[in-house]
């Protein structure tokens, strides 16, 4: 069962081949078995679990199943789930458990899918490995005994989905948090339209930028996970009033007579990649082209400074948005000789070193001092980068963009902070538009390891960009089935 995607389960729990419960049961056992080697829940919810897969039960019994029902996810452990511990992977809440429940895991309920446990992740969703939790990197699947990075910071989620401890799972991406991990891990990652889904309830790292999205092995198990994330929120000011809904299985967007205009950026022909993902890239173009794709070149001419611009705006909103966290009304609270003193304290022991360093930064930059020469400046850059994919998709329908220079790195590789930024140098620009993104396995590189490319489009055109990324995925044929990945 653990090799089933999202739609083969749902056609067998429909025709009662399965039940939601022994379902769950399968996924409880290989938690069970894999969870603490790879690291990917924070917190597991058994009871919760069998819980959820009982009333599915019901409900199919009954012939009214909910879209979802008895689909067993992971819930990234930013999202607020009432009664059960949600962390952000910090020391700062480390036993914190909210009395409400965020729109998004919300959405995932009514639906009626079964939560298995909240994921592992970076620190506040800081950071490219999922190394800067304060429980611990989760740990990638693939070649498992060589210890690789699962991404982050929706890195526990991957490893979860690509290991078969969770057949779905939710992530966000504010720089590239789910399509770098998802490429990675052989994964389907989804950035949807910024505003598609609901932050409510969420834990703000940089909140123009924060974006929910779904983890998957297949497009159309994240078409479906998306179609129940989307829809306008009122509690959220920022959720834009345009649904979802995906019609699985995704229809042909290109072939029988079908034309498309695909762009592929300019400014990125001379970044260095590694030659498996030049390899792969080239062979996806050929294959889209034979399927009579028209390849333009586009230009993003500012794209290259992305990544400046994202990693000011980004410590400036986290600086401002974790000044919550003082040890007055929730959380972690170290006392000291007064209050200044406590605030210190706090933290100084809630916050890890990725987190204070990027508060540090957020904060001098929006300073006085600073405010016009780096803030106003970035914002400017981002208002070009915007501005310049619009001009863009003038001339084409869709952009394809590789997701990530090469393929997964040992977790304990020796990278600076400026290195470990630079990696997300080909996500970052499009959280700065606010534009759709998929990442989809392209192939495999010659070191066995998987490789992804992102498909871009316009603002809420992200029915389109997943229709792309399914072409992708048909030409790849990446075997990401568990039971493959794991050999077991």
């Amino acid at each position: 069962m653990i090799d089933l995607t999202i739609t083969e389960a749902l056609e067998k729990l429909k025709s009662r081949e399965i039940s939601a419960t022994e379902l769950t049961h399968a996924y409880l056992e290989r938690i069970e078995k894999y969870g603490a080697d790879l690291n990917c829940y924070i917190t597991t919810t058994p009871e919760r679990a069998l819980a959820d897969a009982a009333a599915s039960d019901a409900r199919y019994a009954a012939g009214n199943p909910l879209p979802l029902d008895g689909i067993p996810i992971a819930m990234k452990d930013l999202f607020a789930t009432r009664g059960i511990r949600t962390t952000a992977a910090s020391r700062m809440l480390e036993n914190f458990v909210p009395q409400y429940e965020s729109t998004v895991s919300q959405k995932f309920i009514d639906a009626g899918t079964v939560l298995l446990g909240k994921a592992n992740l970076d620190e506040f969703a800081m950071g490219t490995f999922s190394k800067t939790s304060f429980f611990g990197a989760p740990i990638n699947p693939w070649q498992m005994e060589r210890k690789l990075t699962a991404g982050g910071s929706s890195g526990g989620t991957t490893s979860a989905v690509a290991s078969g401890l969770a057949i779905g799972g939710t992530g966000t991406d504010t720089g590239g948090s789910i399509r770098f991990p998802a490429s990675i891990t052989g994964l389907v990652g989804m950035k949807p339209t910024y505003g598609l889904c609901s932050r409510w309830g969420c834990v703000a790292f940089a909140s123009s930028l924060d974006t929910p999205g779904p983890i998957a092995r297949t497009v159309d198990d994240a078409a479906l996970l998306l179609s129940a994330m989307a829809g306008h929120d009122p509690k959220d000011s920022t959720s834009a009033d345009a649904g979802f809904h995906a019609h699985t299985p995704l229809s042909p967007i290109l072939g029988d007579g079908k034309k498309l205009r695909i762009g592929i950026i300019k400014e990125f022909a001379d970044v260095e990649i590694s030659p498996d993902m030049k390899r792969i890239f080239d062979a996806r173009v050929a294959d889209l082209k034979s399927l009579g794709a028209d390849v333009v070149e586009v230009s993003i001419p500012n794209i290259l400074d992305a990544l400046a611009a994202y990693y000011i705006i980004a410590p400036a909103e986290a600086s401002s948005n974790l000044a919550r966290y003082d040890g007055m009304r929730y959380g972690l609270r170290v006392d000291g000789t007064d209050l200044i003193d406590t605030y210190k304290k706090t933290r100084a022991a809630g916050f890890g070193t990725e987190v204070q360093r990027r508060m540090i930064i957020g904060t001098a930059v929006l300073s006085s001092e600073s405010y016009e020469v780096y803030f106003m400046q970035a914002a400017r850059v981002r208002r070009m980068i915007a501005d310049s994919f619009n001009a863009a998709f003038e001339q084409c329908d869709l952009i394809l963009c590789p997701a990530g220079a090469g393929t997964a790195m040992p977790l304990d590789s020796d990278l600076t902070p400026l290195e470990y930024y630079a990696l997300d140098l080909f996500t970052v620009a499009m959280n700065l538009a606010g534009v759709p993104a998929c990442s989809v396995p392209a192939g495999i590189a010659e070191n066995g390891l998987p490789l992804g490319m992102q498909v871009v489009g316009r603002r809420f055109d992200d029915m389109r960009v997943m229709q792309l990324a399914k072409h992708i995925e048909q030409f790849a044929g990446v075997d990401n089935r568990p039971t493959k990945i794991m050999g077991k």
